[in-house]
Parts: C-alpha cells; sequence; structure tokens
C-alpha cells in the first residue's frame, strides 16, 4: 500500500489585475491557512517521504508558511507540470516517482487535485468523503489517500480510498465560507 497527500494551495490573492495567474501571491486568510494546515499536517500522523509541488507563488508561500508554522524544514521536488494539471497528467507524475517512496505529498491546484481523488477513489461508497470532496475541495485542503499499489508505477484508476479530509473552516471557523 502507497500514501498519497493531496495539500491543495492556501486562498490567493486577486487584487492585481495585471499579474500572471503563476506569478498571484497568498491573501490574508489564505496565510492563516497555510499556518494551520501546516499544524495539523505535521500532527496528523502520516510521514511524507517525498513532497512534490507547483512552483506557482502560491504554492510556493503555502509550503513555505505550512512548514514555518509546523516547525518541520522540507525537501520540496518542484514541478512545473503540477501547475493547473490535469488529473491525468497528476497521475503519470505519480507513476514517475523514482524509489517508490511509501508517502508522497502533492501541492497543486484545483480542478487537478480534486479530479485526481474522483479517478482515483471508485464512487460506491465506500469512501464517504468522497462526497464532501464533490461538494468542494476549498483551498488549503489536505486529503490523504490509501492506495491499493505496491509501486508507483502501479497506479490506477478506483485503486484508492479516501480516509482523511481537512479543510481549514474544520479546524478554524474563521477560515469557513463567507469569511474575510
Amino acid at each position: 500500500m502507497k500514501l498519497l497527500g493531496l495539500f491543495r494551495h492556501a486562498k490567493s490573492d486577486w487584487h492585481d489585475p495585471r499579474a500572471r495567474d503563476f506569478d498571484r501571491p497568498l491573501n490574508r486568510r489564505g496565510r492563516t491557512g497555510a499556518a494551520v494546515m501546516g499544524r495539523h499536517i505535521r500532527d496528523s500522523g502520516y510521514a511524507w517521504h517525498r513532497v512534490i509541488a507547483s512552483p506557482a507563488i502560491r504554492c510556493a508561500e503555502t509550503i513555505e508558511i505550512a512548514c514555518q508554522a509546523a516547525q518541520r524544514p522540507i525537501a520540496i521536488n518542484w514541478d512545473r507540470r503540477i501547475y493547473l494539471a490535469s488529473s491525468a497528467t497528476l497521475a503519470d507524475l505519480l507513476r514517475e516517482q523514482d524509489g517508490d517512496p511509501q508517502g508522497i505529498l502533492m501541492v497543486g491546484h484545483n480542478p487537478g487535485l480534486e479530479d485526481l481523488i474522483f479517478d482515483l477513489v471508485p464512487d460506491d461508497g465506500s469512501s464517504p468523503l468522497r462526497d464532501v470532496v464533490e461538494a468542494k475541495f476549498p483551498t488549503a485542503a489536505y486529503a490523504v489517500l490509501e492506495l491499493d499499489i505496491d509501486r508507483w508505477s502501479d497506479l490506477k484508476d478506483g485503486c484508492g480510498r479516501l480516509v482523511s479530509l481537512t479543510r481549514p473552516r474544520d479546524l478554524d471557523p474563521e477560515l469557513g465560507p463567507q469569511r474575510g
């Protein structure tokens, strides 16, 4: 069995209409959410042997703030293919991982991360949290999937179970919808 963590970047700033999408930083709420989630990821009990992430500014800031809050520096494998990637591209990237680490944490964007959950976790009632993701996989959400595979190269649709899902609002109601 392998573990896959999916961490969506925190809420970004849309105030500069001239900024390229790739260069958008986090807003105040996003910085708070990244810190809250960083501590949660540290305390969640899962070991991430490899972290792969989109190099978009909002992802880089999310990881940096999360690591500072968790008081744990981590080595990050930046991969531009994660930026705005489809589920198929993300799955291909996972299949390419050498050394077969037990747990991989991927930090990226929607709709790719959300669609990857839908592809890997069957819609058969075996993972009730999948219904929550269908409603929304919000910014700074963190999901953990158990995958019934021995090697990352064996990754295929339907091989997973969504065993954990945490949204920032689950930890701090001020980070929920309709807030600043």
